[in-house]
């Protein structure tokens, strides 16, 4: 009787590269569309490596998953970037176990992110492993983790102030705004992109600095038009961008393109212009910098803007990390009893098995009554597994040994690593 049995964690690795050594230059070579991000996981199933997910935002890439050796998770990710295996290697961080389970609970907490408590990549989190669970990806470790991370970010979000108060990447770039451009009401603002990111940028403006002189553009003008007539913004088509640059004061860029949508022949011979790129890859040229009329400010500058907001965050970390710890442990139990209960199940039905024939054979000839037979039977079948289950859930320092000998004298088939 083979039985499939869970993975060790020892072979759970996530491997990535984020803010914390490289720029968003670098950042940019690894970043992961959901074209390149369904090819990866198609490669994966190929390779065998079915149980992984990919995490991509303007802060980080990594890849959480299964794998012999956390190499095998880098060369997958580097087939579909314009950064080379090599150059990964270089900047990437590897943790596996425990250390990558705590990693996912960091991340999905704004633990780990660059503007301390950013709740936005919890949600990152949820679309990213939604996608790879639609594409056959994600076993019943990782979707029990991914959920456990997700019911931790809650509660450290409704229990503690480690996101209280507004900073993010869309609303540093507001703050900016607002120490750098005077009379801003009367600023002729462009926002190219209308996706999460540009559209919480848009509210943002809205909401803190009350201006809606803001023209929205898009390569779906649908989207632009459906949000500019919900909120009483102007917009354009795409092939009016060149206009549009051409008269605008503040230009923000939130497309995500893997090329870029500003470049320098656009904004040569024109008025003076701050310019925020809130994508990642960058998605307004190098050249433009050359440009003295033209400042350009990317996210990584963006991560400076500092409040009292983000003071305040630092006094809750304690907190989050100590529910953090609780329902860790809590997760690490159960991966721990799974792997005991799929034993506990195999002797189950080898026990089921002997009882079978036995009652098989007493048929032959006895004038017994059978139906008591079998009653009792399947009594002391099932007493024994609680005896068993008792026992090992009684001796926990112990549980590992008696599960392997109990293991070993039925013969359940069950592989343990």
């Amino acid at each position: 009787m083979q039985v499939n049995y869970p993975r060790d964690i020892s072979h759970f690795h996530i491997v990535g590269l984020n803010y914390k050594k490289t720029d968003a230059a670098i950042r940019g070579l690894f970043a992961v569309n959901q074209e390149q991000y369904q090819h990866v996981l198609e490669e994966a199933k190929s390779a065998r490596l079915n149980d992984l997910f990919i995490l991509s935002t303007c802060n980080r890439t990594e890849v959480y998953g299964f794998a012999t050796d956390p190499e095998q998770l880098m060369a997958l990710l580097c087939t579909q970037t314009a950064g080379s295996l090599d150059s990964f290697k270089q900047v990437a961080y590897v943790k596996s176990g425990e250390a990558a389970i705590r990693h996912l609970y960091q991340v999905g907490t704004g633990l780990d992110s660059q503007i301390l408590g950013d709740y936005e990549v919890v949600g990152q989190i949820r679309t990213a492993a939604k996608f790879a669970k639609a594409n056959g990806c994600i076993g019943s470790f990782l979707e029990r983790l991914v959920n456990s991370v997700l019911q931790v970010s809650k509660l450290i979000k409704n229990e503690t102030g480690l996101s209280s108060g507004t900073v993010s990447v869309a609303f540093a770039a507001v703050r900016l705004l607002e120490r750098k451009i005077t009379d801003i009401k009367d600023k002729k603002i462009v926002l190219l992109g209308v996706g999460k990111i540009g559209r919480n940028t848009a509210k943002n403006m809205m909401d803190y600095l009350g201006t809606r002189n803001i023209l929205l553009v898009n390569r779906t003008i649908a989207a632009a038009e459906q949000f500019a007539t919900a909120h009483g913004l102007q917009y354009v088509p795409f092939d009016g961008l060149g206009g549009a640059l051409k008269d605008a004061d503040v230009i923000l860029v939130a497309t995500n393109a893997t090329q870029p949508t500003i470049v320098k022949s656009q904004l040569e011979n024109t008025s003076p212009k701050l310019v925020i790129d809130l994508s990642i890859p960058f998605n307004v040229a190098n050249d433009v910098n050359e440009l003295s009329h033209v400042e350009v400010v990317n996210v990584d500058e963006l991560s400076k803007v500092q409040d009292e907001t983000l003071q305040n965050r630092l006094t809750e970390v304690p907190k989050a990390q100590s529910i953090i710890d609780e329902h860790m442990q809590e997760f690490l139990y159960w991966h721990k009893m799974r792997k005991h209960a799929v034993v506990l199940k195999a002797v189950k039905d080898k026990l089921q098995e002997i009882h079978t024939r036995e009652i098989a054979q007493q048929k032959n000839g006895n004038a017994y009554k059978l139906e008591d037979v079998e009653e009792v039977s399947s009594r002391i079948i099932q007493k024994m597994i609680n005896l068993m289950a008792g026992k090992v859930r009684k001796e926990t320092d112990k549980s590992d040994q008696y599960i392997a000998m109990i293991n070993d004298i039925f013969e359940t088939g069950v592989h343990q690593d």
